[in-house]
């Protein structure tokens, strides 16, 4: 997910010097989102990890 951020974001800045701000506003957006998923996801999966406890294999 971290990728796609990164993709976003770099879309989003070559939009802005290229003048298209449409173009990097909606960029910068969705990389927020995607970022924002992205740490929800491992904030939860941390905690499931943490409750779940380690087993012996």
């Amino acid at each position: 997910m971290f990728g796609w951020v990164v993709t976003f974001l770099i879309v989003a800045l070559i939009a802005g010097v290229l003048g298209f701000g449409g173009v990097a506003g909606a960029s910068i957006e969705i990389a927020k989102a995607i970022f924002f998923i992205a740490v929800i996801l491992f904030l939860i999966s941390a905690v499931v990890g943490l409750v779940r406890g380690r087993t012996r294999v």
